[in-house]
C-alpha cells in the first residue's frame, strides 16, 4: 500500500465515484480517506488549480514589474531606482504581514511577490553601484531575505522558494572552490517546515537531495588538494551508502503512526528505487567501470572512516526495520566490488560489468515478479521497462563480443519465461480461490 499513499488525493477522489455508483457508504469513503490523512470533503472541493493559478498570477505580475524597471532602469534617477525598490518591497511585505495576521492562507502569496521584488532589488542595486564582485552572494541574501517569511508562515511555496535559491547559491558557490557551510540555515529550515507545516513530498524529497548533494560538495571541498570543487571517486561510494540509509530511513518512516510519516517513508522507498535502477544502467557500461579502476583512490581510508560512521545509525535502522540481512548483503556486494575495481585486472572489469546487467536483470524481474504478487502494476511495467532497457543496451553496447552478447540474452529470455510460468502459477492459484487479478 505504500504507492497508494503518494496517489492518495486521486484516491479521495476516485471514492468520491464510488460512492456516486453505489459501491460504497460516504461513510466509508471518509473513512478511507481518513486513513491515508486525507480529507473526503476538502478533496472534492480542492482549491489545488486555484493556488497554481494564483501562484503563477503573482509570479507575472512580479516579472512584469521587473521588466518594466529593468527596460527604463538608466532613465531613472539613481536615487529613486534604489528608494523606489526598496520601498515597493516593504510595502508588499509589510502588507503581507497584514494578511497574515487576518489571514494566513491569503498571504503566502504577497510574499511570494515581496520576495520577487526583493531578489529584483537585489540585482539591480548591485548593478548601479557595481557590487558583482562575487556574484553568488546576491543569490544568497535574496535566499536568506526570502527564509523568514516562509519561517512565519510555515509556507511550503515559500520555503521552497528559499531552499530552491539557496541550491543556486550552492552550486554557484562550490564551483568557485568555497566552503558552502552557509546552507545550513536553509536545509535546517526546510526540515523543520516539513515538520511543523503541512505534508509536502515535493519539499521533502528536494530537501533530502539538497542534504545528499550539500554532504557530497564539502566532502569534495575537503577532500581537494587547493579546496577546489573536484570529482573524487569516492563520493561515488558516499552516495551509494547515502542511498542505503535513506531506503532503511523509509521504511523506518513507513512504521511510524504519524500518517504524514508514512507518506514520506513511500516516498523515500520510490526515490531510493529509481535512483537503484538508474545507477545500475550507468553502471552497465564497461567505460564506467575501466575509470573507475584508473582513478585514483587517494582519499579512501577517509571515506571508508565517513561510511563506517554513517552505517553506524544505518544498522540501528536495519535492526528496527528488520532489514538486517539485505542491508549486510549489500554492504557486502559493495565491498566486493570496491576490491574487484582497486585490485582487479582489466578481465575483471568486464566481469563487474556482466555482474552488473545480470543484477540489472535479478532487480527488473524481481520488480515484476512483486508486481504479479501484490496487484501493483506499477512494479510490474517498472520490471517490463527495465529489463527491455537493459537489452536495448546491451544490443547496441554488446559486452565482451558477439558470445556474451548471445549468453546475456538468454538469461535475459531465461527470466522473462520463468517469471511467465510463475505469473501462470499465480493466476491458477488465484482462479482457485475466486479472485481475479487482472
Amino acid at each position: 500500500m505504500r504507492l497508494i499513499r503518494l496517489l492518495k488525493n486521486d484516491l479521495a477522489r476516485e471514492s468520491s465515484d464510488w460512492v456516486e455508483q453505489g459501491l460504497i457508504s460516504q461513510q466509508q469513503a471518509e473513512k478511507i480517506c481518513d486513513n491515508y490523512g486525507v480529507d473526503y470533503h476538502q478533496a472534492q472541493a480542492s482549491s489545488f488549480g486555484y493556488s497554481v493559478l494564483t501562484g503563477l498570477g503573482f509570479l507575472f505580475i512580479g516579472l512584469a514589474l521587473i521588466v518594466l524597471i529593468g527596460a527604463n532602469w538608466e532613465e531613472i534617477p539613481r536615487f529613486a531606482r534604489m528608494s523606489g525598490l526598496i520601498l515597493l518591497t516593504l510595502v508588499t511585505q509589510s502588507y503581507g504581514i497584514y494578511k497574515w495576521q487576518h489571514d494566513t492562507s491569503s498571504a503566502t502569496g504577497t510574499f511570494f511577490l515581496g520576495n520577487l521584488f526583493f531578489g529584483a532589488a537585489i540585482i539591480l542595486i548591485a548593478q548601479t553601484y557595481h557590487l558583482g564582485e562575487h556574484m553568488p552572494d546576491g543569490v544568497y541574501w535574496w535566499a536568506l531575505g526570502c527564509l523568514p517569511f516562509a519561517l512565519l508562515t510555515r509556507s511550503i511555496l515559500l520555503m521552497e522558494q528559499s531552499l530552491l535559491l539557496s541550491l543556486i547559491w550552492l552550486f554557484l558557490e562550490a564551483s568557485e572552490g568555497y566552503l558552502t557551510l552557509g546552507f545550513a540555515p536553509f536545509a535546517f529550515a526546510s526540515v523543520w517546515v516539513l515538520y511543523k507545516g503541512k505534508s509536502s513530498l515535493s519539499l521533502f524529497i528536494t530537501t533530502v537531495f539538497s542534504f545528499g548533494l550539500w554532504i557530497e560538495f564539502l566532502l569534495a571541498y575537503f577532500w581537494s588538494d587547493q579546496y577546489q570543487m573536484e570529482w573524487h571517486p569516492e563520493l561515488f561510494l558516499i552516495a551509494a551508502v547515502l542511498f542505503l540509509l535513506l531506503w532503511l530511513s523509509g521504511h523506518w518512516l513507513a512504521l511510524q503512526d504519524s500518517i504524514k510519516a508514512k507518506d514520506y517513508g513511500a516516498a523515500l522507498g520510490a526515490w531510493c528505487l529509481r535512483f537503484t535502477l538508474f545507477t545500475l544502467l550507468v553502471l552497465s557500461f564497461d567505460g564506467v567501470w575501466q575509470s573507475f579502476a584508473e582513478e585514483n583512490w587517494s582519499n579512501l581510508p577517509s571515506a571508508l572512516l565517513f561510511v563506517g560512521l554513517l552505517m553506524v545509525p544505518g544498522i540501528l535502522l536495519a535492526i528496527k526495520v528488520k532489514r538486517l540481512g539485505l542491508t549486510i548483503a549489500v554492504m557486502a556486494f559493495i565491498s566486493t566490488t570496491m576490491v574487484a575495481v582497486l585490485y582487479g585486472s582489466d578481465s575483471q572489469v568486464v566481469g563487474l560489468q556482466i555482474a552488473d546487467n545480470i543484477l540489472l536483470i535479478a532487480f527488473g524481474t524481481g520488480l515484476l515478479l512483486r508486481g504479479i504478487k501484490m496487484g501493483f502494476s506499477h512494479y510490474f511495467y517498472l520490471g517490463i521497462t527495465t529489463i527491455l532497457l537493459t537489452a536495448f543496451l546491451r544490443y547496441i553496447d554488446l559486452i565482451g563480443d558477439y558470445i556474451g552478447g548471445s549468453l546475456l540474452f538468454l538469461v535475459f529470455a531465461g527470466l522473462l519465461l520463468g517469471a511467465a510460468k510463475y505469473w501462470k502459477h499465480h493466476q491458477q492459484l488465484a482462479n482457485s480461490r475466486g479472485v481475479s487479478h487482472d
